[in-house]
């Protein structure tokens, strides 16, 4: 229960701000929930409306026992932004695009801006930011920074940490420091700073300096293979720069950031690399299979195409789609009861460019006898074949009856080879949920960027 005193300091901080602070019931059970099936009641529900609002909050939770969990949509699906302290949203305010610079493909926003709509414009200078998640009609880019947020195209483009420039925050002394690529020299002027940004830098100077550290990071991380992970913060991403690595790429502290789900610092501005739009013309085989197994099998062949995009639906969700009058019509390329179903994209100049490489796979499905039908849905139906997969999580909170699927195990990222291997352990020990949520990017292809080491995302609790 929130206490008198708790009560008259939160009244007082109300005073304070330009923006809003909210402490009745129904505000408070709101934010108690994201997507996830997490429920925790915060102290308080912040809305900034500056800055300076940010940081009155961050002075209030130094001198108050409570923390602050950054939110913007709420899509999380593992309790990232519930928590018992004060929930600080900023998809109200901080919503803007700053700058964007067309010729050195970059753009400066705020962390409330959803994902499609800077897509949306951006889409006529010929760029676009390159993570797509299933909520990406809502997601922010904000969240997407705390979570490193992935998507179908990672295979492709990378990450969301991949793509994060620069980060300007709020530290918890309530400074305002802008993080970026540093060369060696500009790192040790960082390490002479007598402030929390100098202490931070001299701290992971003096923690990973040490060699047997260093060995011990790589050794006990996940394999750098696996981009994509949700375990704690990105420590290894540091170490490939300068001055841990001679003649590394320059050290950026976004690299540690980008993951951490605002627990290291309060993040008001971003600034992301952007990527040209991709090859106009797009395909889907959707090969089908009678088991899960099948399906993780055909993953491993179908990596070796360098597709664009690869996930799977399940019979769960297939189901589902059959009775919803919005989505029954988009399972034209569903061909009998598949258990699974893959979601494999090519893109090209021309879509017959496309379809050649849809085709070469199928070939090499079919000489492996994995799958029993091989559909390739053209450019102009394309849309129609992701809407089916995007509309999966709200399709199972729907189920008939009382029983529902639960997302309680999300995001998990293993290695391609190990793959079948993960799932087969899964549904031999009775583990393997009603649906599974696999999303291919434990790999990249080709077009990609140079390998950065992995992402985390650390759960904010209060």
């Amino acid at each position: 229960m929130t206490t008198f005193l708790e009560l008259s300091s939160l009244e007082l901080l109300s005073q304070q701000l330009d923006g809003d602070l909210l402490t009745d019931e129904l505000s408070l059970a709101i934010y108690a929930t994201d997507a996830s099936i997490y429920r925790e009641r915060p102290l308080a529900v912040a809305i900034p409306k500056t800055v300076e609002d940010i940081r009155k909050l961050v002075h209030f939770a130094n001198h108050h026992p409570t923390s602050l969990i950054p939110r913007t949509a709420g899509t999380s699906l593992a309790g990232q932004c519930v928590g018992s302290g004060i929930i600080v949203d900023v998809s109200r305010h901080f919503n803007n695009i700053i700058a964007i610079n067309v010729e050195e493909r970059w753009a400066r926003v705020q962390p409330g801006i959803v994902r499609d709509q800077l897509n949306a414009v951006l889409k006529p200078l010929g760029l676009f930011f390159s993570p797509i998640t299933s909520t990406a009609n809502r997601a922010m880019i904000g969240g997407m920074v705390g979570n490193n947020s992935c998507g179908t195209t990672s295979i492709v483009y990378g990450t969301t940490r991949d793509k994060v420039l620069e980060l300007q925050t709020i530290l918890s002394d309530g400074s305002e420091v802008t993080f970026g690529a540093l060369d060696n020299a500009a790192f040790a002027q960082k390490c002479t700073l007598d402030t929390l940004e100098g202490d931070l830098y001299r701290h992971i100077r003096d923690a990973l300096s040490p060699q047997q550290v260093r060995e011990r990071i790589r050794t006990h991380f996940p394999k750098p293979s696996i981009h994509r992970r949700n375990t704690g913060y990105a420590v290894d991403a540091l170490l490939d720069a300068v001055p841990f690595t001679e003649e590394g790429q320059d050290f950026n502290f976004c690299q540690l950031l980008c993951g951490s789900e605002g627990t290291l610092a309060f993040t008001t501005e971003i600034k992301i690399a952007l990527d040209p739009l991709q090859l106009p013309f797009a395909v889907v085989v959707a090969p089908h299979f009678e088991d899960i197994i099948s399906s993780m099998h055909a993953t491993q062949v179908a990596m070796q195409h360098h597709p664009d995009a690869c996930e799977l639906m399940d019979k769960t969700i297939l189901d589902c789609t059959k009775g919803n009058l919005a989505y029954r019509n988009h399972r034209f390329f569903i061909e009998g009861d598949p258990a699974a179903v893959l979601m494999i994209e090519f893109r090209g100049n021309t879509e017959a460019e496309a379809r050649s490489k849809a085709e070469a796979l199928t070939a090499d499905l079919q000489a492996q006898q994995l799958g029993y039908a091989y559909p390739i849905v053209g450019h102009a139906q394309n849309a129609a074949v992701w809407a089916l997969r995007s509309a999966g999580l709200g399709l199972l909170a729907n189920i008939p009856g009382d029983a529902k699927a639960v997302a309680c195990i999300e995001d998990t990222a293993v290695a391609l080879a190990d793959l079948p291997a993960y799932i087969e352990e899964f549904a031999h020990n009775g583990w393997l949920p009603a649906t599974t949520r696999l999303l291919c990017t434990c790999w990249r292809g080709r077009n990609s960027p140079a390998p950065h080491p992995q992402s985390q995302a650390a759960r904010r609790r209060g």
